[in-house]
């Protein structure tokens, strides 16, 4: 049996436990769907940045939203890879857009599942590899898994890349963060985890003359999706090292440590507020938590600094403060103190947990498709 065969073959479990995980969820969604008289693939295919997504899959970028508050919502904050596939497919099969972005987040949900384990089996076995994939396909917010949204696909080259740097596979590593650097803006921790640990290798190496190169490309290869792109918006918005932080500030986001977080969290105090920024709260506060619980855990430097970056990005970023748990959603090194504690649980207490764990996935995630409010 060849090597990936066999490494398919030993995450097929945890694969199926996944698939499971999310077939249930997007059951209950159809479900609910259609007693409400709404249609199941429209709220998993055409939802808030969904319809951005195909947009500029089917249009090009150059859409631009003015709002009565003054803010200005342009297309050019969506990072291009998404989009890119969603035309590719449509070209070649008769689906729509939407369509076509549900079967490219499916395939993306599957590949990073298995990337997932793959990373998690070669630092801590199969058994915690296992129920990392199984608790990432039941968090809360898991059902944006099942939507045509970009998480997905940047956890699939951020769990790769990641597993190509701790496998000593540098060009690999370099080449997927790249990718990841086109998918999402927080697609940047990915090349932050491969340049921090390239750095570390170059430094142990000094002083040597061979072996270097492969270490130097996936440095160099690692930031160039994102910086690219972000170039290229600086360059149409005739603002070349600002013009993409100038159409986020369009949208209300902006990296200021937390404190508009902080007038929202203060605002859901003081009056009255949907149940998605409550959620948003825990769920942030939750990693945060368990960051701090992985530190402990002394994980290699490329988790360290991908979860970190990502932690960071979302508790230090203001604007939408509803979507931070969906930020959150890439950072699965964050499951790896919870799965260390199930695996050490009995049983019983282990099963009653994912039980409830799982109730709370599917009734929350179908809440979210419904709400109204940004996802």
């Amino acid at each position: 049996m060849s090597r990936p065969r066999a490494a398919l073959h030993r995450a097929a479990p945890a694969l199926g436990l996944f698939a499971a995980a999310r077939l249930t969820g997007m059951a209950v969604v159809s479900l609910w769907a259609w007693h409400i008289g709404r249609s199941p693939r429209a709220l998993l295919a055409t939802s808030w940045d969904s319809r951005w997504y195909v947009g500029i899959a089917t249009q090009g970028y150059g859409r631009t939203v003015y709002w009565p508050d003054g803010a200005v919502q342009s297309d050019l904050a969506f990072f291009p890879l998404y989009p890119g596939l969603i035309r590719a497919v449509v070209s070649v099969l008769p689906v729509t857009g939407g369509t076509a972005g549900l079967l490219l987040s499916w395939a993306a949900a599957g590949a990073a599942a298995w990337g997932v384990y793959a990373v998690v089996e070669r630092l801590h076995g199969r058994r915690l590899a296992t129920l990392v994939v199984l608790l990432w396909g039941l968090l809360p917010h898991a059902v944006v898994l099942s939507m045509a949204y970009t998480e997905p696909l940047l956890t699939a080259f951020a769990a790769w890349s990641l597993y190509a740097l701790v496998s000593g596979r540098w060009l690999w590593a370099g080449a997927l963060a790249g990718l990841a650097g086109l998918t999402r803006p927080n697609g940047i921790a990915v090349a932050a985890a491969v340049c921090a640990v390239a750095g570390c290798e170059l430094w142990r190496r000094r002083g040597t003359k061979g072996g270097r190169a492969p270490v130097w490309a996936a440095a160099a290869l690692a930031p160039a999706g994102w910086l690219g792109y972000v170039l290229w918006v600086g360059v149409r918005r005739g603002d070349v090292p600002g013009g993409y932080f100038a159409v986020q500030r369009g949208w209300t986001s902006r990296f200021d440590l937390g404190l508009g977080s902080l007038r929202v969290i203060r605002g859901m105090v003081t009056g009255p507020t949907f149940l998605g920024f409550p959620m948003a709260l825990l769920i942030a506060g939750a990693g945060v938590l368990l960051f701090v619980l992985l530190l402990l855990d002394r994980p290699p430097l490329a988790l360290v600094v991908y979860t970190g970056v990502l932690v960071l990005i979302t508790v230090g970023g203001s604007g939408f403060f509803e979507s931070k748990p969906r930020f959150l959603l890439p950072a699965f090194p964050l499951l790896l103190p919870l799965a260390a504690a199930l695996a050490k649980a009995r049983p019983r207490a282990a099963v009653a947990v994912i039980a409830a764990l799982a109730g709370l996935s599917f009734c929350y995630g179908t809440y979210l498709t419904v709400a109204p409010m940004a996802l």
